[in-house]
């Protein structure tokens, strides 16, 4: 039988796992993240940190995308429901859903909701896929061993999109 893990010590390896990448100790692997119908594969330094969802501060006069404002130990994070962002579902408010926070090590408190984290995934059981994405912060396709498809996700595109920036009604 496996090896059972309770969350916290998942949390807790990850978060390890995530700070070793930022200083460039980890073996190479991308976070893995299901927003909506898509899966994308983050790099561990642009990951930045997951957090449970917080309480949200609902924005008058935004876009439905955004999702409001969270307060992550003093510190205010906009936080856009990613995958409404992409022209799909909300994604629900439960246990699973995270805040990723993006835009710190670009110097913007951003956080992308999204429906749960997967893990590391190493870039070896990934096969390249030759299909294109047209929005801009989406790289490189891979599938998975299971057939799943995977899209490399580019912070910096995202956070410099006019559209991502652009909140308001």
């Amino acid at each position: 039988m496996a090896k059972r893990i309770n969350r916290r010590e998942f949390q807790e390896s990850l978060s390890l796992r995530l700070s070793e990448a930022a200083r460039g100790e980890a073996q190479r692997a991308w976070l893995g993240v299901h927003s909506g119908s898509d899966y994308w594969l983050f790099e561990l330094a642009d990951a930045g940190e997951i957090v449970p969802l917080a309480q949200l501060t609902e924005v008058p006069l935004t876009k439905p995308w955004f999702a409001g404002i969270a307060n992550i130990r003093g510190t205010l994070y906009s936080v856009v429901d990613f995958s409404a962002f992409q022209g799909g579902e909300a994604t629900p408010r439960n246990n699973a859903a995270r805040l990723l926070l993006v835009g710190a090590r670009h110097g913007i408190n951003s956080a992308l909701l999204v429906a749960r984290t997967l893990g590391l995934k190493s870039p070896d059981g990934l096969e390249p896929d030759a299909g294109n994405d047209p929005r801009p912060w989406a790289g490189q396709g891979y599938r998975d061993n299971k057939g799943q498809q995977w899209r490399k996700m580019l912070i910096k595109p995202l956070l410099a999109n006019p559209e991502f920036l652009d909140v308001g009604l």
